[in-house]
């Protein structure tokens, strides 16, 4: 049976405000983390508050076994954000109910609901696992196998969600490496940021850019590239689209100079022929990233690869088609020469534990490449979860 629970979740900068209805169902909030100091600025504008749908899943095979997942989308931003989406929501969950499994190729226009769903279940089987004492182990059979074999529905086509929590990361014994973000502001805010995520020891450190004076943010840069080398520090930037078509070059020239690691997103989604002549022309790689939204059938992501050729793809799973839909992406991308890593898009805990072991999943052992994972810090009433930055890498505590 799946039973949707609707809470709210305050993201950053709500200072002691919890969900409306925090106390009508698991998952329960606990005492919030300490809050955060900076909005979460982007050429778009701030997102000050983040509201999210919590599902829970349960299954008359083993009663008092739950899964939770995590459905949220950004205004303005995820294809599924749409007014009907709680009556959307509810009606898939009822389907899933009637058919025993996520109907993929019927949700496909919504991203967050499959990624929702997926970690609903991947959690469950997870949970199931550990209820009855089933330890995975190298050279035996698989957890879907050992699930099956103690009676629990494994749905067809959907194996991998029951070994989404099995790698080294998700045992705690090796640590994710994430990039430091620092999110957009005023100068001197940028600056304070930047210089707090160097001294936290990040290795890699992305800057929001594109709304501020392009000058001044060529200066942060500059900054750094004056104490460190490209060798000690990693700098990506994300413009969110921020660039203008016909100031784009000069500005991916003049970010060159400073030994960029990439750029995400420079113009507006939805150019294909000016971003595919970017990707040809710049002197610096280019990652898509909001180019990849609503992009959700096979031929399609075909014929986007196909006709920009970029040189990365940034993947976050509730924008991008779920696990299923970031699986696709990762292997077309990958028969091109296309290089990917996957980041998080604002959701709390729930979300953000799942992405991880997911990044784990397709990356990993031992991911080296810094993936986007450090934003569950921004909230100021996240969802407790075994998650713990050290230094610059990520890891579940045990």
């Amino acid at each position: 049976m799946y039973d949707g629970k609707i809470f709210r979740a305050t993201a950053p900068y709500e200072r002691d405000r919890r969900p409306a209805n925090a106390n009508c169902g698991t998952p329960s909030l606990g005492a919030p983390p300490p809050p955060s100091k900076h909005r979460a600025g982007t050429s778009r504008g701030v997102y000050t508050t983040r509201h999210s749908y919590y599902l829970t899943l349960t299954s008359d095979e083993l009663p008092g076994v739950e899964g939770v997942g995590e459905c949220a989308t950004l205004p303005d931003l995820s294809c599924d954000a749409k007014p009907e989406y709680e009556m959307t929501l509810r009606q898939v969950c009822q389907m899933v109910e009637q058919m025993g499994r996520i109907p993929y190729d019927m949700i496909r226009a919504y991203p967050s609901i499959t990624f929702g769903l997926e970690t609903a279940f991947a959690s469950f089987f997870n949970a199931a696992k550990k209820f009855l004492e089933i330890v995975p182990a190298e050279g035996a059979s698989s957890s879907s196998e050992m699930l099956k074999q103690k009676g629990v529905s494994v749905p067809a086509g959907m194996e991998n969600l029951t070994e989404l929590f099995d790698s080294p990361f998700g045992r705690g014994e090796e640590g994710i490496t994430i990039n430091g973000l620092v999110w957009m502001g005023t100068y001197e805010e940028m600056l304070a940021r930047l210089e707090e995520k160097l001294q936290a020891g990040f290795h890699c450190v992305k800057l929001k850019i594109g709304a501020i004076d392009f000058f001044k943010e060529l200066d942060l840069i500059k900054r750094i590239r004056d104490v460190y080398t490209k060798e000690q520090v990693e700098l990506r930037v994300d413009a969110n689209g921020g660039f203008l078509p016909e100031n784009a070059m000069s500005q991916l020239e003049a970010l060159a100079k400073y030994d960029i690691h990439s750029i995400e997103q420079p113009i507006k989604q939805h150019q294909w022929p000016k971003m595919a002549q970017l990707c040809r022309e710049t002197p610096l790689p280019i990652a898509l990233d909001e180019e990849l939204i609503g992009v959700n059938v096979r031929s399609m992501k075909q014929a986007l690869l196909d006709t920009v050729r970029p040189q990365y793809i940034i993947l976050k799973p509730s924008l991008h088609g779920g696990i299923y839909g970031c699986n696709e992406w990762v292997e077309l991308a990958n028969q091109r020469g296309i290089g990917s890593w996957i980041t998080s898009a604002l959701e709390s805990n729930i979300g953000l534990n799942a992405i991880a072991h997911y990044a784990a999943k397709v990356y990993g052992p031992n991911v080296k490449m810094p993936q986007g994972l450090g934003t569950g810090q921004l909230f100021t009433d996240n969802i407790p979860m075994p998650l713990e930055i050290r230094g610059d890498k990520l890891f579940v505590v045990k």
